[in-house]
Parts: structure tokens; sequence; C-alpha cells
């Protein structure tokens, strides 16, 4: 049998009424009569009609977090991390907000459609996290979509992602140009000066604004940069691997390799184990986000520290109106150099 408001009501000894502004809440209620309701949610197993209630009222309990790929650790962690923010007060039902993860797997087209179908269920909140397509037919259909969810009422953060010009969306972006400049920065002055760079896709944000760091830095040193230096690929472990025996193909004599994200300074410490090179004696490593298993690889890995999970909580606490936005809507989110044993010194 389907438990209705009114059985609630009646075990908790309230009206109807009341049980509707306790699971809505738009409406000051006693904090005892509150624990009663709650109470009573849970003893009955009430399942509140979400559609029904989104209908009436301008959004449902539902947030949208948006990620190119969740088995990747620098997605994960801030998604875990706005998950946890997005809460209601003791983890009952009649606070809670019911999280949907959506994969994009980097495709254009997939975040699009997420993004319509958290339109369609009237989503409390939308935070999408990580870089943009860097396209601008997608950048407009894009900034059309967050307009419409703004209009209907969804707040819409970005976590890690430049601003959307012409929205309402608050943007906490990463400066990875600046942690990029710093990276190199810091290997330049222990003397490198043929420096191998793996860059993630082409298309994305944060691989355009980490590699124009690299070149500031190599710029202000006085250091001309040969083509044969760059390689593009994927953010992961192989394509790390496959990038720098490429790079090792191109110029044997490079001292340092600097990799787009820790991931891909993985394959590319394992690559040039494989090919008989020390690290850092013969070359130095560097990655970039100091995921977990940074700290504990052999040796520990030189990278940029970015505060994912605090960055995550941030824009969880915005999304839920908990914390007031940044002045303009935009805050930049800076890195910190981590210097570990996989920088050192080059070969004499």
């Amino acid at each position: 049998m389907t438990v209705t408001l009114a059985d609630v009501a009646a075990r908790a000894q309230v009206s109807p009424a009341t049980v509707s502004r306790v699971l809505n809440g738009n409406y000051p209620v006693a904090a005892s009569t509150r624990e009663r309701v709650l109470r009573a949610v849970d003893e009955l197993d009430y399942v509140l009609n979400g559609p029904a209630s989104a209908l009436a009222a301008a959004t449902s309990d539902l947030v949208g977090i948006l990620v190119n790929d969740i088995a990747d650790p620098f997605f994960g962690i801030m998604a875990s991390a706005i998950q946890a923010e997005i809460g209601g007060p003791g983890g009952r039902a009649g606070g809670e907000r019911l999280a949907v993860t959506c994969n994009t797997g980097g495709s254009p087209e997939r975040e699009l459609t997420y993004l319509t179908l958290l339109q369609r269920q009237r989503a409390a909140a939308v935070i999408l996290t990580g870089g943009a397509v860097e396209d601008a037919p997608h950048a407009a259909a894009v900034a059309a979509k967050l307009r419409k969810l703004a209009d209907a009422g969804t707040r819409v953060v970005l976590c890690g992602r430049p601003p959307a010009p012409d929205t309402d969306a608050v943007a906490l972006t990463f400066d990875n140009r600046g942690g990029g400049k710093q990276l190199t920065e810091h290997l330049i002055g222990l003397g490198h000066r043929r420096l191998g760079y793996i860059a993630g896709p082409e298309e994305r944000t944060t691989t355009r604004h980490r590699l124009e760091g690299h070149r500031a830095a190599l710029a202000e040193a006085g250091i001309e940069e040969d083509p044969r230096w760059t390689v593009h690929g994927r953010y992961d472990r192989r394509a790390g691997y496959e990038a720098t025996l490429e790079l090792l193909r191109r110029d044997p004599s490079l001292t340092a390799v600097v990799a787009a994200n820790d991931s891909v300074a993985l394959g590319a410490c394992a690559a040039l184990r494989e090919s008989g090179l020390r690290i850092p004696a013969d070359v130095s490593v560097a990655g970039f986000d100091d995921l977990p298993f940074s700290i504990d690889v052999v040796p520990s890995l030189t990278t940029v520290r970015l505060p994912l999970a605090e960055a995550g909580a941030r824009a969880g606490r915005i999304a839920m109106g908990r914390e007031e936005p940044p002045p303009g809507g935009i805050a930049t989110v800076r890195g910190e150099l981590m210097v570990r044993g996989s920088s050192g010194v080059p070969r004499g």
C-alpha cells in the first residue's frame, strides 16, 4: 500500500501542510516539529513525488555534476567533494538533494545532451567541472543552455572551468597558466634548457592554458622552443608513455619532460625507465594536479597541486546557496608548486 502525505502527518501528529513545508524546505518550521516529521518519513519509508514537486516548485531536488571521466581522480575528487556539500541537514530525505554524475567522456555532444536532460528535470543546480572545448559554435550552444537553466531557477557553477560569457554562471577557474609557468620556471632554475612537453588534447582550454604558461617561462628565460619538443595526446598514462617515446625519438638530448597532468607523467616515467634512463639523474619529470598517487610513486613526482577537493566543496556550497558567489561571479583558484624527487639538476 502506498504511503501518503496524510499518513506521514498522522504519524508525526501534525497537519499535512506542515509535512509539505518540511519536505519542501520553503517555510520555517520548529526544529522539534521538523525532527518529528523526518522521523515519520523514515519510519514509513515515504517517498516524495519528485516530478509533481518539481512542477509545483521552481526546481526539483536533483543536482547535476558534469565530468569528463569519473574514473580520472581529477574529476572524481571534485565530484565527491561537491556531493558532500549538497546534502540536507542530518542526511534525511526532507533536505537531501539527489546528485547525478554525468560522464561526458569529453564529448561536446554528450555535454549538451546532459544539460538538456537536466533542464527538463528542473535541476536545482548544475555544476560543470574541468576544462571546456575550444569551439565557438559549441561554446555558444553551451552558453544558451546555461542561460535557459538559470532562467528556470537552476544555479549554475563552473568548477575548474573558464568563465562562460553572457551567462549568470559562477566560475571557480583554475590558474593553469600560472601553474604551468611556475613548473617550467622550476626546471629552468635547475639548469634545464631542453625540455620536452606532453600536452593534452588540442581542443581543451586546460591544454592551451598550461602550454601557454610553459611557453611563457621558456620565452622569459630566452630559450627558443624547438617544435620537436611538444607532443599532444590524451590525459592518461598510455598517452604519456607513447608521447615520451616519440619525444626521445625526436630529440634524445632532452633533459626534462613536462607532462600535461600526473597520469601522463606516470606514463612518461615508465617510458623513460624502459629506455634505460634514470629519473631524475638522466631526465627530470614533472606533472600537474598533485593527484593522490603522486607522492607515492618512486621517485615522488614534482607537480603543481590544485586544491581539487576544496574547489569542489566551495562549488557545492555556492550551488546550494550556502556560500555567497565571489565578487563578479568569478574567482581564480591558484595552484602550489610541489618540488619532489622526480626533478633535479640536469646531467653534465
